[in-house]
């Protein structure tokens, strides 16, 4: 083989080689680290009042993640905002190994996949479990540690008369709900409708930094 094919075949076995590294890399704004088997997620301090007419008071926490107001439907009832696409997530979490379940949706069913731990990283390095970040608006009192189960999106076909069918987290822009309020979201608790109605949260404000605030949602196999 002469040189010239010698560096020709060298430079295409360097362009499959760097081609399937991208492949495998996660989206901007995920880390993965399978050694620790965690996904990390950049994420912000969610506004609890949202800054539109339609939205006159401020609502109990439904979510933990979602996309910023308006991309986000749960926005105005969520801990920290993120702008990730949910099914890049699920992706993340794939890549360790781990094989999604199925969602809750209203009063029938219970989440199911695997169980993780969720954490939010502050500036500084401190890292709190998600819990923590929620009191009761009644009694001011933590949330106690819940199960959080890697559920996977329902796939919906947007319109009835075509066949393509898409991650339904994708367009609803959820990534982790407390409660079974819709199925099209990546990761859900153990907590069911039933309990929405007697469990209002706020965030606690002694624990989490100002609104905007820069932080790492962690999400940790276990």
């Amino acid at each position: 083989m002469s040189m010239w094919k010698r560096l020709a075949a060298g430079a295409l076995i360097l362009m499959l080689s760097l081609g399937a590294r991208a492949q495998d890399k996660p989206a901007a704004g995920i880390a993965v680290d399978k050694d620790k088997k965690t996904v990390s997620i950049e994420a912000k301090i969610a506004p609890r009042k949202i800054n539109d007419p339609r939205y006159t008071e401020i609502f109990p926490i439904e979510v933990i993640a979602t996309a910023p107001f308006p991309k986000g439907q749960k926005a105005h009832e969520t801990v920290v905002t993120v702008d990730v696409k949910p099914s890049d997530v699920h992706k993340a979490l794939e890549s360790l190994g781990l094989k999604a379940g199925k969602p809750a949706y209203g009063e029938e069913g219970e989440a199911e996949g695997p169980e993780l731990k969720l954490s939010l990283e502050l500036p500084g390095g401190k890292v709190v479990p998600i819990e923590k970040t929620l009191v009761d608006k009644k009694t001011g009192k933590a949330m106690p540690a819940l199960k959080w189960r890697f559920t996977g999106s329902a796939i919906k076909q947007p319109d009835p008369n075509k066949p393509d069918k898409v991650y339904g987290a994708d367009e609803a822009n959820n990534l982790i709900t407390i409660f079974p309020v819709t199925a099209d979201v990546v990761i859900q608790s153990n907590l069911t409708l039933k309990e929405a109605g007697l469990i209002k949260m706020e965030t606690n404000k002694s624990v989490l930094p100002a609104e905007g605030t820069a932080v790492k949602l962690v999400l940790s196999a276990k």
